[in-house]
C-alpha cells in the first residue's frame, strides 16, 4: 500500500507540475536520496524527490482488534498508518531560486488538496479508504537528525505527515495445533 500511495502522489503532482509549468517532463521522482553506496540515487538534476522518511502506527486513529477463533473467516479492521514523507528539492547549485519555486509549487499543491479518497482522486489503489497530508513543522536540530539519518547534505526541503487508512480484507486464521 505505501508504494502504491506514494505512487499515486508522485503521479499527481507531476501533472500538476506539468500544467504548472506548461512542460511534458517529469518533475517529481519517487527515491530515495543516497543509495547504499552513497552516491545520489535521484535520477537527472532539477527534480522535487519524494523520499519515504518515517513509518509509524498513526495514535489519531484507533485501530481495533478482537479476538477471532481459529478457523474463522474475519474482516480485518482497517489499518491506519502514518509516515513522514520528505520532499526534497534536488537542483543544481546555479538553481537554487528554481528549487525554492518548485518547492513552493509542492505546498500550493497540498493547500488545495490535502486529502485523497477513492471519490477525489481517480485512479488511487481500491484498498487504500484515505489518504491525507499534513504539514510538519521541524525545528532545526529535528531537520537537521533526518538529513543526518539520510547521509546526504540539506536540500531546500519540506516533511508532510501523511495518514493513510486502508480497507479491511478479509483473511482466515488458520488453526495452530499446540
Amino acid at each position: 500500500m505505501i508504494s502504491e500511495a506514494l505512487t499515486y502522489i508522485t503521479n499527481d503532482l507531476n501533472t500538476y507540475f506539468k500544467n504548472r509549468l506548461q512542460t511534458t517532463e517529469d518533475k517529481v521522482v519517487l527515491s530515495g536520496i543516497l543509495d547504499q553506496d552513497g552516491a545520489v540515487s535521484i535520477q537527472g538534476e532539477n527534480k522535487i524527490a519524494i523520499t519515504l522518511v518515517n513509518v509509524c502506527k498513526d495514535t489519531v486513529a484507533k485501530n481495533s482488534t478482537s479476538f477471532i477463533p481459529a478457523g474463522a473467516v474475519a474482516n480485518a479492521a482497517p489499518v491506519h498508518l502514518s509516515f513522514d514523507v520528505l520532499f526534497s528539492a534536488y537542483f543544481n547549485s546555479t538553481e537554487y531560486a528554481g528549487a525554492l519555486k518548485y518547492l513552493s509549487f509542492v505546498i500550493d499543491y497540498f493547500q488545495a488538496k490535502c486529502v485523497f479518497t477513492k471519490d477525489s482522486a481517480a485512479g488511487l489503489d481500491p484498498n487504500i479508504a484515505r489518504i491525507s497530508f499534513d504539514l510538519s513543522s521541524l525545528d532545526f536540530a529535528a531537520l537537521n537528525q533526518v538529513w543526518a539519518t539520510l547521509g546526504a547534505k540539506y536540500m531546500p526541503s519540506v516533511v508532510y505527515k501523511m495518514r493513510m487508512e486502508t480497507f479491511n480484507t478479509t483473511w482466515v486464521v488458520d488453526a495452530v495445533s499446540v
